[in-house]
């Protein structure tokens, strides 16, 4: 339920009042990146961890973009003012945060793009976590007007997300579908 994040039962799971929280018979666990890589080692293959060194190195460099860059300060602020806000609080999006926002974002989406070269993952070949955890606020930003000027001149980012969308799992994931599942 939105708002209860920081008063109990959520604060004994989760200290500091965040999402995501994971209890795994009898086992918690929070924050994303922990989850995450708790699942991975947990589910059946593929791994979506790479085997490689420096493939794993890069799936863990992208997840760090994602932690202190993507989300901080460019999604959390963008997304938050252009969906969060006119859809779950019916309040207008504060247009200083948002102009504040877009030359990190512009920082952050051609480093990704930098990153993904000419590789269809970040991490080279396979999905890994750092796709599962960018695409998400990609997702999120491209719901905003503010996606085209961000994706302009990245277009292998912009098909990496095409790509990544496809798979059942962001089907399963979209923001009008968590809505959907939320009312019920």
């Amino acid at each position: 339920m939105p708002g209860t994040h920081r008063s109990e039962p959520h604060i004994s799971r989760h200290p500091f009042g965040r999402v995501p929280v994971l209890e795994h018979d009898g086992f918690m666990l929070y924050e994303t990146q922990a989850i995450l890589r708790y699942l991975d080692r947990l589910l059946p293959a593929p791994p979506l961890t790479p085997a490689g060194p420096r493939a794993a190195g890069r799936m863990d460099q992208v997840m760090n973009i994602n932690d202190w860059y993507l989300f901080q300060g460019v999604c959390n602020v963008i997304a938050f003012e252009r969906v969060i806000k006119p859809r779950l609080l019916q309040q207008p999006a504060d247009e200083a945060n948002v102009a504040q926002a877009l030359p990190k974002g512009r920082t952050v989406f051609a480093e990704l793009s930098r990153l993904l070269d000419g590789n269809p993952y970040f991490a080279g070949k396979s999905v890994s976590l750092a796709d599962l955890l960018v695409a998400p606020q990609m997702d999120f930003l491209a719901l905003t007007p503010e996606w085209k000027a961000l994706s302009a001149d990245t277009p292998n980012l912009v098909g990496w997300l095409d790509r990544i969308n496809e798979r059942a799992s962001m089907k399963a994931t979209t923001w009008d579908r968590i809505a959907q599942l939320a009312a019920a």
